[in-house]
């Protein structure tokens, strides 16, 4: 047994938000002690939180194709953790996601995150994740927080806007994302998980 298993365990078991939480209680995560790439996203969406597998849907593939990983790296958990601001689906409300719960953090990033060791890279994605990551380093929009990915990479963190399909606009609005962003952090990835996974 790691010393992860407990916590993991305590996670998984939460019902710190059920009373808040219209579709009921559902923690979705991976994590290792031997993970390398370490992805702190916003919160389960509800398709997320049917098959109970982080990213299982639209936003996970466009993820993926950022970087330059199949599904099977993906969700090897030896190798990438994947520890969202929210583990649970918090509702939905006009159309849109509802932000993650504010108790799902600060109850559990202090214990979890200290346990991940080996981790070389962490993707803040999202606006949540950037805050709740970088703190009063991150810009007052999303944007300016992405653009100065080469000052916090430096600090081992680096900023991406959601995956959703319903940011595509940002992309076209936003091309150095593309042509200067994603391949530093296709190479970043490579790097991070050249190591060959070991066991749990």
């Amino acid at each position: 047994m790691s010393e992860l298993d407990r916590p993991l365990d305590e996670i998984r078991a939460c019902q710190l938000c059920a009373a808040q939480l219209p579709h009921g209680v559902r923690p979705v995560l991976q994590a290792s002690a031997s993970a390398r790439l370490l992805i702190v996203s916003q919160a389960p969406g509800r398709k997320v939180h049917a098959s109970g597998v982080p990213f299982d849907d639209a936003s996970g593939d466009r993820l993926r194709d950022w970087l330059g990983v199949d599904k099977a790296t993906f969700y090897d958990a030896r190798r990438i953790a994947i520890v969202p601001m929210g583990f649970c689906f918090p509702g939905s409300a006009r159309g849109a996601d509802l932000p993650p719960r504010r108790e799902c953090a600060p109850t559990w990033h202090p214990r979890l995150l200290p346990l991940l060791k080996k981790v070389e890279l962490t993707l803040a994605i999202g606006r949540y994740a950037q805050v709740g990551l970088l703190g009063s380093l991150a810009a007052a929009s999303l944007t300016d927080t992405v653009q100065a990915w080469r000052a916090h990479l430096a600090q081992g963190v680096l900023p991406l806007p959601h995956p959703s399909p319903r940011n595509q606009l940002w992309t076209k609005r936003n091309p150095w994302f593309a042509a200067e962003l994603l391949p530093v952090l296709r190479d970043r990835v490579a790097r991070a998980l050249a190591h060959p996974a070991t066991r749990r």
